[in-house]
């Protein structure tokens, strides 16, 4: 039996059932499929022990996600010398608690945090097909957005309070230090959301740490002038979130879009980036959560990194 303009009844109910079943793994079964990426990153003085930096990221924590808390938690097993959480770790109002009850064990070793706008604000729905629109007009990501206006504030001063009582560092337009339990001493410099233009380099700029064993830094969103003023600054890594990888990929091919002005080769893992004649490693992690009104992932699996520091050859 045919359809309408000779198209079989059978290939249209095996399309249907086929784009069902992607829907269904993209909502009910990737996003709970958390795992641990790892890569090793040359960045320390010759001769200098390696160190294991556990990247989080893009919590987007909505109330009552139990498997995502869990699998945070469990996270502390790794005994990471030290944690960097990259911000947008709320998706709901009342998720503070949860966020910190999640993180707790982390909260155990040295770490430093920045926060990203789903800190700052509520989230709110927005048709995942502008994203798409906007890129092929152009318009999208080339600046970051305006300052958010109207918006649900979410209690991100409950949040940096419960990161403080622990020790956490604050890199909000600021700089920082971490001495470890190895000895070794870890300067960070680090920037408030590009995204909604927070970002204020001219407080901290000046350039890498050289009194400390290994100069990072850290933002939320990998905007290209943040990446530029980094790099030419000479920091020798820099660590970043935002992306969630692209969230929705396409398998064999990877991300349509990065919600930034960073191309898509870079969405999610360890690359370079280079500016004012230098040469920065660049690690983006595809967090581990999405925005409530868009709570799916197709080919790019919620994930923590652990970064293993190594000396530069």
């Amino acid at each position: 039996m045919r359809a309408r303009y000779g198209i079989p009844l059978k290939a249209t109910a095996g399309v249907l059932a086929a784009g069902t079943a992607a829907l269904t793994y993209a909502v009910a079964v990737e996003p709970r499929a958390f795992r641990l990426r790892r890569v090793t990153v040359p960045v320390l003085p010759a001769g200098a022990p390696p160190l294991r930096l556990l990247q989080i990221s893009d919590i987007h924590m909505v109330c009552g996600q139990r498997k995502k808390q869990q699998w945070l938690r469990s996270l502390a097993g790794l005994r990471p010398d030290f944690v960097i959480n990259t911000g947008d770790n709320l998706s709901d109002t009342e998720a503070v608690p949860e966020v910190l009850d999640s993180l707790g064990p982390l909260m155990d070793f040295p770490g430093a945090y920045v926060f990203g706008s789903n800190d700052y604000y509520g989230p709110r729905f927005r048709n995942p097909a502008r994203y798409l629109v906007e890129k092929a007009q152009g318009r999208h990501g080339l600046n970051g957005n305006a300052p958010v206006k109207d918006a649900v504030h979410n209690p991100w001063e409950d949040l940096r309070d419960g990161f403080d009582s622990a020790g956490w560092v604050e890199l909000t337009n600021a700089r920082g230090r971490l001495k470890l339990a190895t000895g070794q001493e870890v300067a960070l410099t680090g920037l408030d959301d590009p995204h909604i233009k927070r970002d204020r380099y001219s407080q901290v700029a000046g350039g890498s740490d050289e009194g400390a064993d290994l100069s990072l830094a850290v933002v939320h969103a990998p905007y290209l002038r943040v990446l530029d003023a980094f790099t030419a600054d000479r920091y020798p890594l820099i660590l970043a979130g935002h992306t969630h990888g692209g969230q929705l990929c396409v398998p064999f091919y990877g991300a349509l879009v990065t919600n930034c002005d960073i191309d898509t080769d870079r969405v999610k893992g360890l690359s370079t980036h280079r500016a004012g004649g230098r040469t920065s490693y660049l690690h983006v992690s595809a967090g581990c959560g999405a925005n409530r009104y868009t709570p799916i992932r197709f080919a790019c699996p919620p994930e923590a990194t652990l970064l293993t520091l190594a000396p530069a050859s």
